[in-house]
């Protein structure tokens, strides 16, 4: 069973451990405050979850989730998290972020910038287009028409494909949706994004998304 590594313990860091505990998975958890603030945290999640600091999380976690907001991004471990599957489940919001230039003209995508600051890791973008709680509340069994679908971005297949097995267990259905170039199409205010979709319903946005200025 992969150790799922969470750095940013925040609402939505919290709710993907809680996701990761409840399906059998040990997870590892950092946040800006240090190991000690998460107790609470950890003993609510029971034996399977243990806090750290980042470079605890890097080291010993198989898959890492990266939650915290993007000004605390620099501060991540990139040598500890090279070779290491980095998931990106954050949204750009300048209103709350800050204006970065690039993103605001949509000449990148978070995710990519994430992946410049990682150029080791196997950086995905997942997560980001359901609200946190959901995550544990939409879960449906393989095979149900009604099953939600969660689309998981990446420029390397194999990590896509592993993220992909991993939203499949938790109990959504992942869709490949490509290269991290095309991330934008589940950004914020894009039809997908934040929509309960089954998986032809997710490709349908996807395919309807048009790029916008972020502000």
């Amino acid at each position: 069973m992969q150790v799922i590594g969470i750095i940013g313990a925040g609402h939505i860091g919290s709710n993907i451990a809680e996701l990761a505990v409840r399906h059998g998975h040990t997870v590892v958890l950092s946040n800006s405050r240090g190991p000690e603030s998460l107790a609470g945290l950890v003993d609510r999640l029971g034996a399977r979850a243990r806090a750290g600091t980042r470079e605890d999380v890097a080291r010993s976690s198989d898959i890492i989730f990266v939650a915290t907001p993007w000004s605390a991004l620099d501060t991540l471990p990139v040598s500890g998290l090279a070779g290491k599957i980095v998931v990106d489940v954050n949204n750009y919001s300048p209103q709350r972020d800050g204006v970065i230039a690039e993103l605001v003209d949509e000449s990148t995508t978070s995710s990519e910038l994430l992946a410049e600051k990682l150029p080791t890791s196997r950086v995905i973008k997942a997560f980001n287009h359901i609200y946190a709680p959901q995550l544990n509340t939409d879960n449906k069994a393989n095979g149900d028409p009604e099953r939600r679908a969660l689309a998981v971005f990446g420029d390397d297949p194999k990590a896509r494909g592993e993220v992909a097995a991993l939203i499949d267990t938790w109990g959504f259905d992942p869709l490949d949706a490509g290269e991290l170039a095309e991330g934008w199409r589940l950004q914020r205010d894009t039809p997908g994004w934040d929509v309960y979709d089954t998986a032809p319903e997710l490709a349908a946005h996807l395919s309807q998304a048009r790029r916008r200025r972020a502000m």
